[in-house]
């Protein structure tokens, strides 16, 4: 059944910073909401694109050779085999859309690495 989902509700109701929530699927894609603060870990995803959307706050997005920042209602894709390392500097709340097969750090595992089990918990 098809509902209705507004993403910066839920990202508002997240108690965990760093722990992704799943929203909606599309195709072989995961839309995911966030609530974020501090740094996550420099990583990436070998084979899939990353799209970050900026529900409130700002987000500063480090990668090798280039870093971009973000503010509310902004968006970007970090593509695929890119190293990149999120940082809000306050709280931001953030939508992710990424294919099913994307792993929260990739193949790096730190204390704040969700896996998919975790992504999919009702909020």
């Amino acid at each position: 059944m098809q509902e209705i989902v507004s993403p910066a509700k839920v990202a508002a109701t997240l108690s965990e910073h760093w722990s992704p929530r799943v929203v909606a699927e599309l195709d072989d894609s995961f839309v995911k909401v966030a609530k974020v603060h501090g740094s996550l870990a420099w990583h990436s995803h070998e084979n899939e694109d990353e799209l970050f959307y900026i529900l409130k706050g700002s987000l500063t997005i480090e990668m090798e050779g280039k870093t971009v920042v973000l503010r509310e209602g902004e968006a970007f894709v970090v593509p695929k085999g890119v190293r990149h390392n999120p940082i809000a500097e306050h709280e931001c709340h953030i939508m992710l859309i990424e294919r099913k097969s994307t792993l929260h750090t990739g193949s790096e595992i730190t204390d704040k690495t969700r896996s998919l089990a975790d992504q999919l918990r009702p909020v």
